[in-house]
């Protein structure tokens, strides 16, 4: 089910791995550019009534208004099971804990006498947060969202997520509990290029924003591209993936679960295994074909991510070639599960983000640990980041002097 590459014996250059010969999804966003282009033309110049147009034609839907009432929020909090609501409220505390340890704090450096340059930080003064609907409810990304905008003190934010039929054209209603637990009452029933599109133009019931964040599909990855500028943007995410270096030491039970763990989101979801044994290698497939037995979603989603060219176990000769091919590979979710876990994890360079030992599975950091799972996905964790507090505002620099003018000085002048 799941393919190999065998590495093996490979001579890597100096200046590393060439990543074609690693497992990818193959993902046009170029193309995808222009079916979302008349999309958002069309949101920019009839408002609302497109956004509702495209409610009927993609999410099967009739609704008379995007903008979700607040009697709905309301209710769904009421309604939202109470174990549910204690889960939520932890991740939110946890995140809470996290992102205000990362707020930037103004720095000021004295150049010459007299002269100074300080660097402030600001809010961004609105942002739209997009929260993705379809094959599954994922109130985790309203947390993941919202609370590094409100930690960074952002003072204006809306929610979009894709209207459900099954809730009368509504967004999943845990979403809308999720959003009235963190006090956000500005929530539209918008998904795809549309909801990007409102961000970006504003309509008659929303104004715009000056950045948007949220992972998407490929048509909302392609709208951020075409309107990044007129917005800034987090990233363009594309499809989950993780990646696992693993050794001798690594129970397969373990690795199975997690590679499961991700291909259950998406057809296109990427797991790799990288490792130098071939025994793990053997037992992890066997164990693979023994969960899924007992696994929801395994013929729509689960089995054509794992055999798609996006996943594979890929066999190195040792450590610093698996380490050499996780840098190159730069994974959103990389989990260390060796012998000493902690020791090779501070020798990788990129992923978005790294689980040391065997049990820091991905999962826990998608939903609870604290740490955000808006994450650089496609190869980009190499150059990017996460979605940490910073990314909701803007430095501006300050040159301050002591005098009526700057300082001189003769080398310059």
């Amino acid at each position: 089910m799941i393919s190999r590459i065998d590495l093996r014996g490979a001579a890597f250059p100096e200046g590393g791995i060439d990543r074609d010969l690693l497992p990818r999804a193959e993902l046009d966003v170029e193309a995808a550019l222009e079916k979302v282009r008349p999309i958002c033309d069309d949101v920019r110049h009839r408002g609302t009534a497109a956004l509702i147009d495209y409610a009927h034609r993609f999410d099967g839907v009739a609704i008379e208004r995007v903008r979700v009432p607040a009697e709905a929020l309301e209710r769904a909090l009421a309604e939202l099971d109470p174990a549910v609501r204690a889960a939520l409220e932890e991740s939110i505390r946890r995140a809470r804990l996290v992102h205000r340890d990362q707020r930037r704090t103004d720095h000021t450096t004295q150049v010459v006498p007299g002269g100074t340059v300080t660097e402030r930080w600001v809010p961004v003064e609105r942002v739209g947060l997009y929260v993705p609907g379809g094959r599954s409810v994922y109130p985790s990304s309203v947390v993941m969202n919202v609370v590094p905008a409100q930690e960074a003190g952002v003072g204006s934010m809306a929610v979009a997520s894709p209207p459900q039929a099954e809730f009368g054209g509504l967004p999943h209603p845990t979403i809308l509990a999720a959003c009235a637990l963190l006090g956000v009452d500005e929530v539209y029933a918008a998904g795809g290029a549309q909801a990007v599109a409102m961000f970006a133009y504003g309509t008659e019931d929303c104004r715009p924003v000056a950045m948007v964040t949220g992972p998407g599909n490929i048509y909302v990855a392609a709208a951020k591209r075409l309107l990044k500028g007129r917005i800034g943007i987090d990233a363009e995410a594309g499809p989950t993936e993780i990646a696992i270096l693993a050794d001798a030491t690594a129970d397969p039970v373990h690795v199975a679960a997690d590679l499961i763990s991700q291909a259950e989101h998406d057809p296109l979801a990427a797991s790799v295994l990288v490792t130098d044994s071939e025994e793990l290698a053997a037992a992890v497939e066997k164990e693979l074909d023994v969960q899924l037995e007992a696994t929801k979603h395994v013929e729509d989603r689960i089995r054509p991510a794992l055999s798609g060219r996006q996943s594979g176990i890929v066999l190195v000769d040792g450590l610093k070639q698996g380490l050499a091919v996780v840098d190159a590979y730069a994974a959103e979710h990389l989990e260390i599960q060796t012998e000493d876990a902690a020791a090779v994890a501070a020798r990788v360079r990129n992923a978005g983000a790294i689980f040391v030992g065997a049990f820091a599975p991905v999962s826990l950091g998608d939903y609870a640990a604290g740490s955000n799972h808006v994450l650089p996905t496609g190869g980009c964790a190499c150059h990017s980041s996460g979605c940490p507090c910073s990314r909701s505002c803007a430095a501006s620099m300050w040159w301050t002097t002591a005098g009526r003018r700057w300082p001189r000085s003769p080398a310059m002048w």
